[in-house]
C-alpha cells in the first residue's frame, strides 16, 4: 500500500476555472489510489480545487497572473514547502517557473521531482510574449517532466529544451447524468425560467465559457449578429468574467439575440436544451466543456484551435477562428438540417465513449511522478 502521508504537492497559479477544477479532479484522482495531497496556491484558487476528501494540508501561496515583487515571498513559500517532497506537480507557467526555481535552490538530496503542467499559451503583447518565452524556457530546462494539455503546447515544451514532455490528460470529472435530450417539457420550462418563452421554434445555442478575451466573445457577437436575421434564433452564454460589462453594451446597442446568463449551476440542463453548443475561443487546450457536451450528445460546432480537434475528432464540426461568416454558416448548416445535427449527436456520444477517464490520468501520473512507494503504473498512457 502507498506511505499515506503527503508527500506529493500539487501547486496552483491564480486560475479561477478550469485548471484549478483540473486540479481538483487529480486531488480525487489519487486520493482513490491511496495518496494524499497537499495544495499551494492563492486562496482563489484553493477555493475551487479543494476541499476534497482526500485533501491533505492546503497551505496559501499568493502566484498572480504577472511577475510583481511579491514573487520573491512567493518563492520563499514553496521553497520551504519543498523540502522532503517526493513529488512538486505544478499547473501552469507561472506556477510552474516558481517551483522549478524553488526546487533549484535547494541541494540536490532534498530537491523533489517537479513536474509542469502547461495549460495555456500566453495571451497579450510584446511584452507578455518575451516574459513568457523567458519562463516557458525555465520551466523546460529545469522540470524534470513537462505536460502539455494539446499537441502544440507539447512541442513548444519540446523546443523550449524539455527533457521529457508529454501530452498531459485533462477528462472532464465524471457528472451525474443530465437530463435527457428529448425531454421537450424540460427545454419548455428552462426558456420560460429565463423569460425566453417556451416557443418550440426557438432555435437554441448555448456556449458555456469564463468571459475572458481567450474565450473570442468578439467573435461570438460578431457571429450572432450574422444570425439575426434568422427567426428565432437565442444565443445563451453562461459563465462570468471581466468582459461581462463589454459584451452586454454591445448586446444592447446592436440588437445582438444574445443573453449573458452569468454563472450557472445547471449546466447539463443547458447542454441538454441546445440545438447546437458553440465554442468560440481563441485558444482551447483539452476544454471540459466541449468534453460534458460530447458526454450530453450535443451537435457542436467549435473554432480550430490549440487541442480542441485532439478532443472532438469528428464529433464536431470545426471551423478556423476569426471567420464569423464561417461559424455563422456551421451553426446554420446544423439548425438547417436535423438529420446531420442527429448524426452530429451521435458522433459526439461515441467521441466521449473513447476519451481518457480516471484510470488513464492515474497511470500516466504514476508514470511521471516516478516515485517508489507511490504505486506501479498499469501501462504507459498518452
Amino acid at each position: 500500500m502507498p506511505d499515506p502521508s503527503p508527500r506529493v504537492l500539487q501547486v496552483l497559479g491564480s486560475s479561477t476555472g478550469g485548471v484549478a477544477r483540473h486540479v481538483a479532479h487529480l486531488v480525487d484522482i489519487l486520493g482513490r489510489a491511496g495518496i494524499t495531497v497537499d495544495l499551494a496556491g492563492p486562496a482563489a484558487a484553493l477555493a475551487i480545487a479543494g476541499p476534497r476528501p482526500s485533501q491533505g494540508v492546503v497551505h496559501p501561496v499568493e502566484i498572480t497572473r504577472r511577475p510583481r515583487r511579491g514573487d520573491v515571498v512567493a518563492l520563499r513559500s514553496l521553497r520551504r514547502l519543498f523540502p522532503d517532497r517526493e513529488v512538486v506537480h505544478a499547473h501552469g507557467l507561472r506556477a510552474g517557473a516558481l517551483s522549478v526555481l524553488a526546487a533549484r535552490s535547494l541541494p540536490r538530496r532534498r530537491r523533489p521531482r517537479v513536474v509542469v503542467t502547461l495549460h495555456n499559451l500566453p495571451v497579450g503583447g510584446a511584452q507578455v510574449h518575451v516574459v513568457s518565452a523567458l519562463l516557458e524556457r525555465v520551466v523546460a530546462r529545469g522540470a524534470d517532466v513537462v505536460l502539455g494539455v494539446s499537441g502544440d503546447l507539447v512541442d513548444l515544451a519540446r523546443a523550449r529544451g524539455a527533457r521529457q514532455v508529454e501530452r498531459a490528460l485533462v477528462p472532464a470529472p465524471a457528472a451525474s447524468p443530465g437530463p435527457p435530450r428529448t425531454e421537450e417539457t424540460d427545454r419548455a420550462r428552462l426558456l420560460t425560467d429565463l423569460g425566453l418563452g417556451a416557443d418550440a421554434e426557438v432555435a437554441l445555442l448555448v456556449t458555456i465559457a469564463r468571459l475572458a478575451p481567450q474565450k473570442g466573445l468578439e467573435l461570438l457577437l460578431d457571429t450572432a449578429r450574422l444570425l439575426a436575421a434568422r427567426a428565432g434564433v437565442r444565443w445563451l452564454v453562461a459563465g462570468d468574467g471581466p468582459l461581462e460589462p463589454a459584451l452586454s453594451t454591445r448586446i444592447v446597442r446592436d440588437s445582438l439575440p444574445v443573453t449573458l446568463l452569468g454563472r450557472r449551476s445547471d449546466v447539463p440542463e443547458l447542454l441538454a436544451a441546445a440545438d447546437v453548443v458553440v465554442q468560440t475561443s481563441r485558444w482551447e487546450g483539452q476544454p471540459l466543456v466541449i468534453q460534458e457536451a460530447l458526454a450530453a450528445g450535443c451537435a457542436i460546432v467549435a473554432t480550430d484551435v490549440g487541442g480542441t480537434r485532439e478532443v472532438t475528432g469528428d464529433a464536431a464540426v470545426l471551423v478556423p477562428y476569426g471567420d464569423p461568416t464561417g461559424l455563422a454558416a456551421a451553426i446554420s448548416s446544423l439548425l438547417d438540417d436535423p438529420r446531420r445535427a442527429a448524426d452530429q449527436a451521435s458522433r459526439a456520444l461515441r467521441r466521449a465513449a473513447d476519451l481518457p477517464a480516471g484510470d488513464d490520468v492515474l497511470n500516466q501520473l504514476l508514470h511521471v511522478y516516478a516515485v517508489s512507494g507511490l504505486g506501479t503504473p498499469q501501462r504507459r498512457v498518452g
